[in-house]
């Protein structure tokens, strides 16, 4: 099973949106292998942000990302980083179709209330920012079986 990377934003935690959102990716087939909720120090968020050091809304972004908490997690599924984009949905909230998370819960590209990895290269990178090894859980649903086809 493919894991990846997805922050919930200061945003999402301050407009009570944490279940929501867990809630859609689950009902998915995604599961959390781990997670963590913290306040990001500056130093983190520009190593997590680096690729976009030299962008003009470099110093709002790592601004907005250390002002509150944000929830950290890993998820775990087939596919699960194509999928968490989908159920994402684009990073301008305005361009975000309904029914996805952005698309219902975003107003503007600089509070747009979650983060996911976009490649698996990505995802492992950030995994490896934000968690220990022996902070991510490996355990079987028990409903795995009804979800994925045998050999998934």
């Amino acid at each position: 099973m493919e894991r990846t990377f997805i922050m919930l934003k200061p945003d999402a935690i301050q407009r009570r949106l944490t279940g929501k959102i867990i809630t859609r990716l689950e009902e998915r087939g995604l599961k959390i292998v781990a997670a963590k909720m913290l306040q990001i120090t500056r130093e983190l968020a520009m190593e997590h942000y680096q690729e976009h050091k030299n962008k003009p809304f470099f110093n709002n972004l790592i601004d907005y990302i250390t002002s509150a908490p944000v929830l950290a997690l890993v998820i775990e599924g087939e596919n699960s980083i194509k999928l968490t984009r989908k159920i994402v949905g684009a990073t301008n909230p305005q361009e975000a179709d309904p029914g996805t998370i952005r698309g219902d819960f975003a107003l503007h590209t600089g509070r747009n209330i979650i983060h996911a990895s976009d490649s698996p290269k990505s995802a492992e990178r950030e995994i490896k920012l934000f968690f220990n090894e022996d902070e991510i859980y490996d355990y079987t649903m028990p409903d795995e079986k009804i979800i994925y086809e045998p050999g998934d």
